[in-house]
């Protein structure tokens, strides 16, 4: 049986631990997000903490349920820090690509965290608070109910799956990061054109583009998919929006 969550008030009446920290929910996560960035998943255990923060490893349950309950927290985090400064324009498709933007630096920006938690459900404040403001976006802009649910199932999840590759790839080793990225260039890019005539001709762009992330194209692209419908739905009569500024 789970063990119950401390209820916020209480916990602060706690006496700080043997350093003098107080313990808060924010700071677990925030020494979390460290020891993630430091040891990966595998250094992200109770014990650990415990030492982190100079405390004893179940004085955390007093916050958290158990460490899935604490990853989920961590997810929210990161949704949190995307949302933070994110400011509303009444450009459906520019706030969309803005927040698009937010939520996938947010994750990559902590990419062992990004592995842990992107394919993950909280149900948490910044969670909650990130999916209804972008269904209001749609909704506002004048997609029906079931469009808007469509589009947003396809851009949260288009997100956090760029997100969790991008952080993949960023969590590797230096390594093997540099050998990836050289395969474009010492393989592909010395193809002959006789064997792989379409490699051949694309390799200059191959070379330049895939050592970046293709999220802001597919982002576009599904922007512009979504535009396209909603014009649709208005009638011909219906003119195209302002386009988007890069």
């Amino acid at each position: 049986m789970p063990k119950a969550v401390v209820p916020e008030e209480k916990r602060r009446r706690r006496r700080p631990t043997r350093s003098g920290t107080v313990l808060s929910e924010g700071l677990i996560v925030e020494t979390a997000l460290r020891l993630l960035r430091e040891h990966g998943s595998a250094g992200l255990t109770a014990r650990r903490l415990g030492l982190a923060l100079d405390c004893d490893p179940s004085t955390l349950y007093r916050y958290f349920r158990g460490m899935d309950d604490l990853t989920l927290a961590i997810g929210d985090a990161l949704i949190g820090e995307a949302l933070r400064g994110w400011t509303l324009t009444g450009r459906w498709r520019a706030d969309l690509h803005a927040i698009g933007l937010r939520i996938h630096a947010a994750y990559v920006a902590h990419p062992q965290a990004a592995q842990l938690t992107a394919s993950r459900v909280s149900g948490r404040a910044n969670e909650l608070a990130a999916d209804e403001a972008v269904l209001d976006v749609l909704r506002t802009a004048g997609f029906p109910l079931p469009e808007s649910v469509r589009v947003y199932h396809a851009f949260i999840d288009q997100t956090l799956a760029f997100a969790a590759l991008d952080a993949a790839s960023l969590a590797l080793p230096r390594a093997s990061r540099r050998a990836d990225d050289a395969m474009w260039h010492s393989t592909y890019a010395r193809l002959p054109a006789a064997t792989h005539p379409r490699i051949a001709e694309a390799a200059p762009l191959l070379s330049a583009r895939m050592v970046t992330s293709a999220y802001p194209t597919a982002l576009e692209m599904l922007l512009d998919s979504a535009e396209t419908t909603l014009r649709e739905l208005r009638g011909p009569e219906a003119r195209p929006g302002p386009p988007l500024s890069s």
